[in-house]
């Protein structure tokens, strides 16, 4: 039976245990006279059966498809008498094996490989049918389970928001596990690279080339592994782009919220959120080929030199693009600030303005900053725009006008291909993320620290 369906049988069985469930708590309620002599109301009889029917169920099928394909290509495997000693050519082989399965392979075949594909489509074929019979299995014996338990002493609404608690605390601690992993595993990367290369030499060094030398007599390969270039790169084109969008978005955002009518306002802000749907190639595209363009021939009109591919270029359109995310949180916290304040503040004689400047603004204030914050991050982390119209040229200069190139862009480049993860070049990829990871962290604090100093509270 194929998961589709069989994902399909188990949410019928689902839906026919809740109103199974359902109706015998309604059944029982007429016969003691209501439904207040019950311990629950009849949905949560329903919701306690559906859930002993399909949550132990699910669980058993996710578990089988985590680890079902490595448990059969085990067994492939092991039935093969003469197979590589190499895990890449083990690798290969199995993939033949799969095509000669799936019947995709062509040209001429062994018995040995016939054979393997053979056992592995029984494998899958049993691995299907025993999954099935199982869940179904399953989910029906615990939902006749459930229902047999059934009395309308049962207090089914605890029972089912302590199922509902597990699971919200199961996902919460799967996030928070997931980005421990992610952390680690950066950092430990990041050790090895820092066994190469000095801490002080990649935070305080002036020049990148991460080209390791393969030879002794290799020209032009010195690898500079100083990151001091790429961040200034990237603290200059993240800065223009703010410059660009926390004023434009934070001034579109009161306008929406505080003088624009509600004609103007329905149709404003969709066309000023479509902005955020524009995928950043298609801004990479206009930055390359209008924004660079324009401003080369605007520096040369002014006895200026600038290069074809700039900071200044790659800052505006990135800034153009952060416009949507700071406006429609600001625009959403500013709309959250009671109504009451501002009728206070008119009442006590305030103008508009004035009501918007001290009441209004320092009561978003929060919000603001966490939306100044995303946008932020959203710069730091960009990378098509930049690659597209800064360069890739790791150069330490203050002049906008001229190319450079941020930590983002650094990564992706070093990490394209096929690499191998124990050289210095590649390892440089995890120290840059370790950095970002960094900075994120502090940004997060001053942000914390700013909202604590100058929020304001009201009762």
């Amino acid at each position: 039976m194929q998961t589709p369906t069989l994902f399909a049988l188990l949410l019928l069985l689902i839906l026919v245990a809740y109103g199974t469930g359902f109706r015998r708590a309604v059944n029982a309620a007429r016969s003691l006279g209501g439904v207040r002599n019950l311990a629950a109301l009849p949905s949560y009889y329903g919701l306690l059966t559906a859930l002993w029917c399909g949550l132990p169920a699910l669980v058993l099928l996710c578990g089988w498809l985590v680890f079902d394909d490595s448990i059969i290509r085990a067994m492939v495997m092991n039935s093969i008498a003469d197979k590589p000693e190499s895990i890449s050519g083990q690798n290969l082989l199995y993939a033949q094996i799969q095509n000669l399965a799936a019947g995709h392979l062509i040209g001429e075949k062994s018995q040995q490989l016939q054979s393997a594909a053979d056992y592995l489509s029984q494998l899958r074929s049993s691995s299907n049918n025993l999954q099935a019979f199982l869940s179904l299995v399953l989910a029906s014996g615990l939902a006749a389970f459930a229902l047999l338990r059934f009395s309308p002493k049962l207090r089914a609404r605890e029972k089912v928001e302590k199922v509902l608690r597990t699971v919200l605390i199961a996902c919460a601690s799967a996030a928070i596990l997931t980005t421990v992993g992610i952390l680690l595993s950066v950092l430990f990367e990041s050790l090895r690279f820092f066994q190469s290369v000095p801490v002080s030499e990649f935070l305080f060094g002036l020049h990148w080339s991460p080209q390791m030398a393969l030879r002794a007599d290799q020209v032009g390969s010195s690898g500079a592994f100083g990151a001091v270039p790429l961040f200034t790169g990237t603290l200059m084109v993240s800065a223009i782009a703010m410059f660009v969008a926390v004023p434009v978005g934070l001034m579109a955002a009161i306008y929406l919220a505080e003088y624009a009518s509600k004609r103007v306002r329905s149709l404003a802000k969709p066309v000023l959120e479509i902005l955020a749907g524009v995928p950043t190639v298609v801004y990479g595209f206009f930055a390359a080929l209008t924004v660079a363009p324009f401003i080369r021939e605007l520096a040369t009109s002014m006895g200026l030199q600038a290069s074809s591919e700039s900071a200044l270029a790659a800052g505006l359109v990135m800034g153009i693009m952060i416009i949507p995310f700071v406006s429609s949180l600001s625009d959403d916290v500013i709309n959250a600030v009671p109504q009451s304040l501002r009728d206070g503040a008119l009442g006590l004689g305030s103008t508009q303005s004035e009501t918007v400047r001290k009441v209004v603004i320092p009561a978003a204030l929060p919000g603001i900053v966490g939306g100044v914050l995303l946008a932020v991050s959203r710069a730091i982390g960009e990378t098509m725009i930049v690659v597209m119209a800064a360069g890739l040229a790791a150069n330490l200069t203050a002049n906008p006008l001229e190319s450079v190139t941020t930590v983002t862009v650094q990564i992706v480049t070093l990490l394209v291909g096929d690499q191998e993860f124990d050289s210095p070049k590649t390892l440089a990829a995890f120290a840059l993320g370790l950095m970002l990871f960094i900075s994120t962290l502090v940004l997060n604090f001053i942000a914390l620290h700013v909202v604590k100093k100058y929020r304001e509270q009201y009762d």
